[in-house]
């Protein structure tokens, strides 16, 4: 039996949409329910103790959350999915005793946690391995916070490193996303920890390339100094000098994160060019790629290239940076580009703008290419935990 921590999306039920490992923890949560299987669901609670949740209300919880994540919340439900976060939250305060019995109930009880939510804070994980005899599995996103520190607070530095103290002292395996990943956290790691490499599976639905719409560029991500907006930017004041407003647009798809401030003080002054788009649904996401002239990534850093696969699978061409975790995710299709070459970035977007031989020859390479899914990716997390056993 797997108990599958719901800690991340609970703290995540006021948000419009979600970020990659929410859509991991989300996507976790229906393999489970859909798989029958007897599998429930826990939260880390105020006292720092794991409680079981109401199985129904985890369901619905998920199923409602999921389905605002894709459509937009109707009216009323995100108050709805708000109340029943509120009332997992009081069941996971007096739940540590009845998630022990459960776990104690099964030959192999698996603790599971798929995002990077209280792996600072190991007590609670500890006393249920202690009380339950289960085997705590989780998986590692990144080890961004810790390799390239500029990129990130150093509060969140400390946190991730407590974290990977976690993973060293209480886990008893791990599932990562990408080879670059299980590079970076076995190099972090003094014992052999049995590690899984299992691609992430999107989310969005495919669907074919809409090129009818005014030429505009499509920069996918959180934005925050990681990702390099800066460069973008840079390059869209330069292109608006030059011709006004017959260039083409720039549209930035993703939520303010860490210290963002010095690249959302540029926008006012980019537009209309340049616009902030931000709380868009799925629905409306997939045909927002899918009419790109290219997806702009020119990211320092990364440990899984979600966006280059949502991008290609929804046939958009993508120009991003040469990095080992872009290259797993979109091997032989996009322009990997050096992201401090501000003249390459620059002649590959302008090559992108028209219907150029260069952009009909990703699409060439596109043909081929296969996108990750959940089912291989679950299929493989399987086989990997019943070896465990």
């Amino acid at each position: 039996m797997i108990a599958l921590d719901l800690s991340r999306l609970m703290s995540r039920a006021v948000f419009t949409t979600p970020t990659g490992i929410d859509r991991v923890e989300l996507a976790y949560a229906r393999h489970l329910l859909a798989s029958g299987a007897g599998h429930c669901f826990a939260a880390i609670n105020a006292f720092g103790s794991i409680g079981v949740l109401p199985q129904e209300d985890a369901a619905r919880f998920v199923e409602m959350l999921g389905a605002a994540w894709r459509d937009g919340a109707a009216p009323g439900h995100a108050q709805q999915i708000t109340a029943l976060s509120r009332r997992m939250r009081r069941a996971a305060l007096f739940g540590a005793g009845a998630l022990t019995a459960r776990l104690k109930e099964d030959a192999n009880p698996i603790y599971l946690l798929v995002s990077h939510s209280h792996l600072n804070r190991p007590r609670g994980i500890s006393q249920l391995k202690r009380a339950s005899g289960a085997r705590f599995v989780c998986l590692i996103h990144d080890l961004i916070p810790l390799d390239f520190p500029q990129f990130t607070s150093p509060a969140q530095t400390r946190r991730h490193r407590r974290r990977i103290a976690t993973v060293a002292a209480l886990a008893d395996a791990a599932i990562v996303n990408s080879e670059a990943t299980r590079a970076a956290l076995a190099h972090r790691l003094d014992q052999d920890l049995p590690i899984a490499v299992a691609p992430l599976g999107l989310d969005l639905a495919p669907g074919q390339p809409d090129r009818t719409a005014q030429p505009y560029f499509v920069c996918l991500g959180t934005i925050e100094p990681r990702k390099n907006h800066a460069l973008l930017l840079d390059m869209w004041q330069r292109l608006a000098a030059e011709n006004g407003e017959q260039a083409p647009r720039l549209l930035l798809v993703g939520r303010r994160g860490w210290n963002s401030a010095p690249i959302t003080r540029r926008l006012p002054g980019l537009r209309p060019l340049v616009e902030e788009l931000t709380g868009l649904p799925d629905t409306a996401l997939g045909p927002l790629l899918r009419g790109a002239r290219a997806v702009l990534l020119p990211s320092f850093a990364e440990g899984f290239g979600l966006p280059v696969a949502e991008a290609l699978a929804q046939g958009a061409p993508v120009l991003c940076s040469d990095l080992p975790a872009l290259r797993e995710s979109g091997g032989g299709v996009p322009e990997y580009l050096d992201p401090t070459d501000a003249e390459a970035w620059r002649a590959a977007i302008l090559a992108y703008e028209t219907d150029s031989a260069r952009r009909q020859a990703q699409f060439a390479r596109l043909g081929p290419w296969n996108a990750p899914c959940w089912k291989e990716h679950f299929a493989a997390v399987e086989r990997f935990l019943t070896g465990l056993s």
